[in-house]
This record gives C-alpha cells, structure tokens and sequence, in this order.
C-alpha cells in the first residue's frame, strides 16, 4: 500500500536509490513478467483483490488523489515484478526524465489528464489504495496480506524479490 512518508532531506532523485545490479534486477523482473505461470499468479492476486475491496464497497470518487503522492502525503511502494508487469502491459514506457519529473512534482510518471495510464495493470498498493476514509480500517490488512502472496510468487519462480517506492523501482527499468 503505501509505506513512510519521505524524511526531511531524503533525496527526490529516483535514480539516487539504485542499487548497483539495477539493470541486472530489472532484466530478470522483466523476464518473469512475460512468463506465463507469473503473469496468472499476478492476475490472481489482482482478481482476489478485486473482489475483496468489492465486498467492502469503498467509495472511489476518481479524483487522481491516489496517483497525486505528495499532494495526499503517501507514496506508493511496490515489488520488482509489479514494476516491471505494469511496464509491459503500460501502452507507454516512462523515460528516465519521466520518472524524475514525476519524484519532482511527488506524483506518478503514469498520471494522465489527472487519471491513472495504467489503471488495468496498476501494483498491489494502488489496488488497495482509496481516499474513502472508511477504508482506512482494512487497507494495511489486505495490502498485508497480498504483498504476502507476491513474495510467494517471487520465490516460487525464483525472482529476486525487492520492495520499493515507486519511481525508483520504475528507474531500475529506465536508467
């Protein structure tokens, strides 16, 4: 879902975070993204989600808040192979000034017009995102427990499994 909040002086530069097998990383995420028992385990994980937050009901008012990190004080962490999913079904691949202009203005390189780009094909913490302030009460527990499952998937296919904030997971891909 959504982890700390940026610490005073933590640098905004994306790129700044990389670790040194970045590209490395990325290649093997984005290999396992094409591979279809991954991509059914992913589909799964989003069609239980979908129908958990179905029976919750919470209200989404498709404002583009979720996507708006900094404007609502949350930023979006995400897993290696999410990151790398959401590229390769995304009808657009950020570039690297993408990515920092987006850490700039502390929203998503995949706003569009104020809505999401990649709403099909959005990570776990979106899906389990909302504004509703009901929602509050179940968000981290369900997060919880499908960030679960995409460990499990991770090391069921021998991916190696990382969780990050957005748009750094994101320049792994685009550095």
């Amino acid at each position: 879902m959504t982890g700390p909040g940026r610490a005073p002086g933590q640098p905004r530069d994306p790129f700044a975070a990389l670790p040194p097998d970045a590209a490395e990383l990325a290649a093997r995420w984005a290999e396992a993204a094409f591979a279809p028992a991954v991509d059914e385990g992913l589909r799964a994980i989003h069609r239980d989600m979908a129908e958990a937050t179905a029976a919750l009901a919470p209200v989404c008012d498709a404002s583009g808040r979720c996507c708006r990190f900094g404007e609502w004080g949350h930023l979006l962490y995400v897993t290696g192979l999410e990151a790398a999913w959401t590229l390769r079904a995304a009808a657009r691949t950020p570039t690297a000034e993408d990515v920092r202009t987006a850490a700039l203005r502390d929203d998503c390189p995949f706003l569009e017009a104020g809505r999401c780009g990649v709403h099909a094909f959005r990570p776990v913490g979106c899906r389990a995102y909302f504004c509703d302030p009901k929602a509050a009460g179940w968000q981290e527990e369900l997060s919880e427990r499908m960030l679960a499952r995409l460990r499990a998937l991770h090391e069921e296919h021998a991916v190696p499994y990382r969780y990050g904030e957005w748009r750094t997971m994101l320049a792994h891909f685009v550095a």
